[in-house]
């Protein structure tokens, strides 16, 4: 019984996370805003019910994809092929729209920190993305055939968690310097843009090339 993924696999997984992680989305926005406007204090519980969202979908994700792949391999391989279509999608979308990153700058209420994370979390619990992207994204690192598929789909789940929480601690720590190059540079984000295009986009043709061949 294995849990981890051959190294080839989670070096992979881990670079294609962290570039996922650091691209500004609208849970970045909002712990980024809530450091810059209303202190560190309700930045890191923004980015605490973020990472707690996200926790939520990569386990429903992964506790999904492990009854499908129960009930019939061919389904699981096929949904791969799905997933795959829809990455390739999203490097199209995030080279013609770019990154979804938006701070007016301006003050906001300081809110109880409850509500605080508790609209953090509701932030990725209610984009319908975030659940299409973990049900396609997970299963591009776990093959059909793998006794252990389960478990992986689970440990991948947590440990992309476990790789956003010090990341977007660092941004929230770093929030003045960070969001002022996105401002002063719009080529740092298209960098961005461009780096998540290429992953998701080498990750859809080589699954894509490998049905094929």
């Amino acid at each position: 019984m294995a849990l981890l993924p051959a190294l080839d696999i989670l070096l992979a997984f881990t670079l294609a996370s962290v570039v996922l992680i650091m691209t500004p989305g609208p849970d970045m926005t909002y712990f980024l805003g809530q450091t810059l406007s209303a202190g560190q204090i309700r930045g890191f519980a923004a980015m605490l019910g973020a990472c707690t969202g996200v926790l939520i979908h990569s386990l429903l994700a992964a506790f999904g994809l492990s009854a499908l792949l129960a009930a019939s391999a061919e389904a699981f391989a096929l949904l791969k092929i799905a997933g795959a279509i829809y990455l390739l999608w999203l490097a199209v979308q995030a080279i013609r729209h770019g990154s979804m990153f938006r701070l007016n700058g301006e003050p906001v209420s300081r809110q109880p920190l409850l509500r605080v994370f508790f609209t953090g979390a509701g932030i990725n619990l209610l984009n319908p993305k975030i659940v299409m992207f973990f049900l396609t994204f997970l299963p591009q690192f776990v093959s059909a055939t793998d006794p252990d598929a389960s478990r992986k789909l689970l440990f991948l789940g947590f440990y992309f968690v476990v790789l956003a929480l010090p990341l977007c601690a660092a941004t929230i720590l770093a929030a003045d310097r960070f969001t002022g190059a996105l401002r002063r540079s719009p080529r740092i984000m298209r960098a961005i843009d461009w780096l998540f295009a290429g992953l998701m986009g080498a990750f859809a043709v080589r699954l894509l090339l490998a049905r094929n061949s």
